[in-house]
């Protein structure tokens, strides 16, 4: 397939599956109800886009770059955005499910997490400074190295961090939260 060039096209309940994929470069488009799954979007480019209800589980994202998009109601599990491009990487992640997804090690500050599932997930060494993981479910998410401060924890729930190995300082959490930063000591808080 060659690579092409979309701009400001909308998809609509497309399944890539079962219809070619064409690589390239989207700018201003948006995909809705589409299934991606195990699709490979290496090298791919997608700026100003959004990903309303669409599923790219497994897919493999080497080179890919993701710049300003917005991924609302997706399943994006399992998958590598430490693959991705970092150059200019920014995305908003609203109600979705990232279980088992992985951002080891980017540069990722001021990411919005709002309303996401998001168990398993590997934060080691990603700096996350100012982000906001508002109404989260971060059960068993790996946060190891991370940089973490400044970064809204108040609504979200289930995680464990460490602040002897995390970078934690103006960060926010709830007083239900907090008993996550002490799990390490295995303690009785009743």
């Amino acid at each position: 397939m060659s690579d092409g060039y979309f701009d400001e096209q909308v998809y609509t309940a497309v399944d890539f599956g079962a219809e070619a994929w064409e690589n390239g470069e989207y700018v201003d488009c948006t995909f809705k109800n589409c299934n991606m799954s195990g699709l490979d979007l290496s090298g791919d480019t997608f700026a100003t886009t959004e990903f309303i209800g669409c599923d790219l589980s497994m897919s493999k994202l080497a080179h890919t770059s993701f710049k300003e998009v917005h991924f609302k109601d997706c399943k994006l599990m399992g998958l590598h955005f430490d693959d991705c491009n970092p150059f200019l990487l920014d995305f908003v992640f609203e109600g979705c499910v990232l279980d088992f997804s992985s951002f080891f090690r980017l540069n990722i500050k001021k990411t919005r997490f709002e309303n996401c599932k998001m168990e398993k997930v590997d934060f080691t060494q990603t700096d996350l400074t100012q982000s906001l993981f508002k109404e989260c479910n971060l059960s068993q998410a790996v946060f190891d190295r991370s940089g973490l401060e400044k970064c809204d924890f108040r609504t979200a729930y289930g995680y464990a961090l460490d602040p002897d190995i995390n970078a934690i300082k103006g960060a926010k959490f709830s007083k239900e939260g907090a008993i996550g930063l002490l799990s390490k000591y295995k303690i009785d808080i009743s």
